[in-house]
């Protein structure tokens, strides 16, 4: 009998380069703040958010996606049709099937690679970023474009409170490939299906399909979701530097999703970072873009140049489900 052949494995993996693309329209706090019977001052203490970018009806999720991935492909220098997988994070994608990913990868020019959608919201890049790092080290592919990508403005109610006002649209993206040290740590994930009605939306869209339910929106149970993501989501964080054999003074940066800056100031609290390490705040002028605010911070963070390329970021992602994933991330 025959030996099945397989793919030569690979020892590690890690980020080749980020791309990034944000809503083409600033919204102010003034504009939002009338519907909620709010303030500038109000969401600036609860949220952290000065502005969000949002997108016009111009510029699609697709459009967000491509520019964000042509930016990675490009700082990467490898060919598109290298790629061998392309994983696309969004809750936000206008159609069921067939899948954004496999549009997206005839649009980069990754012709005939693997392609599919991830749907685990705010920990979707994250979780992608933990597939792409499987993929690469099993031999499966080469190299993985890796994308969060969101346009959550399609998806708002101007009178919520709980979440609308501070959701943006934007996309990041990233190429994972092989390397010869380890860029890319063991991922802690998972999802607390416990609560999974506490971020959402407020209605299906066969009720809104059979006239029950105007156009469903996200909403969330905000004390509720920020108790379980500043203690529950410190534990996960120790359990990545854990998992990768570091301590908190190792990091050049923590990168967490951009859900608000008292969750993100609290996390950081609770890790007892040191004032070396830098703490992505990208949400001040993003907004909370789900899938695309890891990358978009990180970006950020290195166009900037709050940290260099080689330092380690710790990011931690989570959201809806309630799902989460963190891994410890050599900077590109």
């Amino acid at each position: 009998m025959k030996t099945l052949k397989q793919s030569q494995p690979i020892q590690h993996s890690r980020i080749y380069a980020l791309g990034a693309a944000r809503g083409d329209t600033i919204v102010t706090n003034q504009e939002i703040a009338g519907p909620i019977d709010s303030s500038d001052e109000w969401i600036q203490q609860r949220t952290g958010v000065i502005t969000r970018t949002r997108s016009s009806k111009d510029q699609s999720l697709m459009d967000l996606a491509t520019t964000a991935s042509n930016e990675a492909i490009k700082k990467a220098g490898i060919n598109p049709e290298q790629i061998g997988a392309v994983i696309l994070a969004t809750i936000s994608f206008p159609y069921q099937t067939p899948s954004g990913a496999s549009l997206l990868s005839e649009l980069v020019g990754a012709h005939d690679a693997a392609a599919y959608d991830i749907s685990a919201a705010c920990a979707g890049y994250c979780y992608g970023i933990a597939q792409a790092d499987a993929m690469v080290r099993a031999g499966v592919s080469e190299y993985v474009l890796v994308v969060g990508a969101e346009r959550l403005s399609d998806f708002i109610s101007p009178s919520d409170r709980s979440i609308s006002f501070l959701l943006g649209d934007g996309a990041g993206a990233a190429i994972v490939g092989p390397s010869d040290h380890p860029g890319i740590s063991k991922t802690v994930w998972g999802a607390d299906g416990s609560h999974w009605d506490k971020v959402g939306m407020t209605d299906s869209i066969l009720d809104f399909r059979d006239g029950k339910v105007p156009w469903p929106t996200l909403v969330q149970e905000g004390q509720s979701v920020f108790r379980w993501a500043v203690w529950e989501m410190a534990k996960v964080a120790k359990e990545a530097l854990d998992a990768a054999g570091l301590e908190a003074e190792d990091l050049s940066a923590l990168v967490p999703h951009q859900a608000n800056m008292r969750i993100i100031d609290e996390l950081a609290k609770q890790l007892k970072l040191p004032e070396s390490v830098v703490v992505a705040k990208d949400i001040a002028e993003t907004g909370n873009t789900s899938a695309a605010s890891i990358p978009l911070a990180m970006h950020r963070l290195l166009t900037e140049g709050q940290v260099q390329s080689g330092g380690y970021a710790l990011e931690i992602g989570f959201g809806a489900g309630l799902a989460y994933a963190a891994q410890v991330v050599e900077l590109p």
